[in-house]
């Protein structure tokens, strides 16, 4: 299979019928088993124990599998971890589909930091719907990220470097612009319309102390300023000109994996665009690194970046001046993330928040995005934003 053909359009195996479960409970070892033949013929799943399910946005069920000889030698390990979206009551939209046609996209490619995957399929009817059977990295050796690891300014060097080998893969390559199906980065609803979609999830960390406690008063006085910013920010990103990359889109610590052998893997590549690089590395950076740190070592991180993706072959990088002014504004992305970060989610919200404003204010991104310009669109804060869910309503409440 070619990189590329049967990924711009359909699906990768057109003879399967019907579509993806949408239950947890249709998922059984004769339904793996038909799922994996379009793939491997003659394997059989001749059962499987549940190892753990988690919902979220997504579902993740890691598996112990009982393969026919047919499947144990095709490779696929007794482990797995299938990705889909089995959360009852919680419709992800797009993003399984988009995680599975990555997958499919990546898989053949060496060299690229992401887990190892043995199938992927998606519907391809609007529905949004796929499906990933990849390593189960719970048992692998290794570390899984979060927001509250310390890696030092060496360990975001490492990082990095990680970042350069995803961007270097299919730097301004005309097959990655072929690729109809992945979104361009900032031109996405869910990217542009990101803060206005989560402004209800930001009310509820502006609301408590310990973030007022260091929170600009702006925020709170004119926070239409911050939707205004953030428009600019999407604006000046879709005006750049300088070579494309794939960009992993939510290239924070806890959605990555570190092997023991040091190699950092990215994981839940449910924002994956086409797009410039900086994204992904001020959503890194300025989150891994303490503010002291960032204020120390940003700018040789920066450059240590840069000289790795033009040693893998890069054409066309942006220097060291031009790198930094794309740094500057890319803290507002961080910001509205974090801001409407629920720590039940599984990360720590607070520290980053704090981090990414605090770059936000040394870079002065707020003036640099909105002096001398007007308003790209009347704002109104709440209005079409996404309701929480229900049993932190009462938080919102006077």
């Amino acid at each position: 299979m070619s990189h590329g053909d049967p990924l711009a359009n359909g699906k990768p195996y057109p003879a399967r019928a019907g579509r993806l479960p949408r239950h947890l409970d249709e998922i059984t070892p004769d339904w793996l088993s038909s799922l994996l033949r379009h793939r491997y013929p003659g394997i059989k799943v001749e059962s499987f124990e549940v190892i753990q399910v988690r919902n979220g946005h997504t579902t993740k069920l890691r598996l112990a599998l009982e393969l026919n000889e047919a499947g144990r030698a095709v490779g696929i390990p007794r482990h797995v971890c299938l990705k889909s979206n089995w959360s009852e009551g919680f419709e992800s939209g797009e993003i399984c589909e988009l995680e599975a046609r990555f997958y499919q996209f990546m898989r053949d490619r060496p060299h690229t930091p992401m887990a190892d995957s043995y199938f992927c399929d998606w519907d391809d009817d609007g529905g949004g719907r796929g499906v990933v059977v990849m390593e189960d990295l719970a048992l692998a050796p290794g570390q899984f990220g979060h927001s509250t690891h310390h890696l030092g300014v060496d360990g975001v060097a490492k990082g990095l470097e990680s970042l350069a080998s995803l961007h270097a893969a299919l730097w301004g390559s005309a097959e990655l612009d072929a690729q109809r199906w992945l979104p361009v980065s900032m031109e996405h609803p869910i990217d542009c319309d990101q803060l206005l979609r989560n402004y209800n999830y930001m009310r509820l960390n502006l609301r408590k102390p310990e973030y007022h406690a260091f929170l600009p008063g702006w925020l709170y006085e004119t926070p239409e300023l911050f939707a205004q910013a953030f428009d600019e920010l999407a604006a000046f990103e879709l005006r750049q000109d300088s070579p494309r990359c794939l960009v992993h889109g939510d290239s924070h610590q806890g959605n990555s994996f570190l092997r023991d052998n040091g190699e950092r893997v990215w994981l839940d590549w449910q924002l994956v665009r086409k797009g410039r690089p900086w994204r992904d590395i001020a959503y890194f950076m300025l989150g891994a690194l303490t503010v002291e740190e960032r204020r120390a070592s940003a700018g040789e991180l920066l450059r240590h970046y840069r000289e790795t993706l033009i040693g893998l072959g890069a054409d066309g990088v942006l220097d060291q001046d031009a790198a930094w002014d794309q740094l500057r504004r890319w803290p507002l992305y961080g910001m509205q993330a974090w801001l409407a970060n629920v720590d039940e989610w599984g990360q720590d919200g607070r520290i980053m928040v704090e981090r990414f404003f605090a770059a936000a204010e040394d870079f002065e991104s707020i003036r640099l995005l909105t002096e001398g310009r007007k308003p790209q669109r009347a704002i109104r804060l709440g209005e079409g934003a996404r309701q929480v869910l229900p049993h932190l309503r009462a938080l919102l409440e006077d």
